[in-house]
């Protein structure tokens, strides 16, 4: 899946080792390159919903349209589709498998 991120700095913080450690630490630096990895390698997101470690679901509330990803507890990765248009099933639910493309928003405590 192709991966775009909501700033240069955040992307700088993703995708350089050095700066990502300062950010997050060793552990989480390291697990965040796993979930980008992991997200880079899946065809679509339902790919990426199989995988159990990530815990990929969508959100509500406030955040609806956004999708959470596990890093390490509490952080969670923020993503929402990225295709033009947005798949849609016919109920108007997010169709996971027609999204090839995902926008990076950041992290946080979802449950914060």
């Amino acid at each position: 899946m192709e991966i775009i991120f909501v700033s240069s700095k955040l992307c700088k913080e993703c995708n350089e080792h050095a700066r990502a450690v300062r950010r997050y630490g060793p552990v989480t630096a390291k697990l965040l390159r796993r979930r980008l990895d992991e997200i880079f390698a899946a065809e679509t997101l339902a790919d990426l919903g199989t995988l159990p470690q990530t815990r990929c679901h969508e959100l509500v509330g406030d955040k609806k349209g956004q999708l959470s990803v596990d890093l390490k507890h509490p952080l969670r990765l923020l993503l929402e589709p990225a295709n033009e248009p947005i798949p849609r099933k016919p109920d108007g639910g997010l169709l996971w498998e027609g999204v090839t493309a995902v926008r990076m928003l950041g992290e946080e405590d979802t449950h914060g």
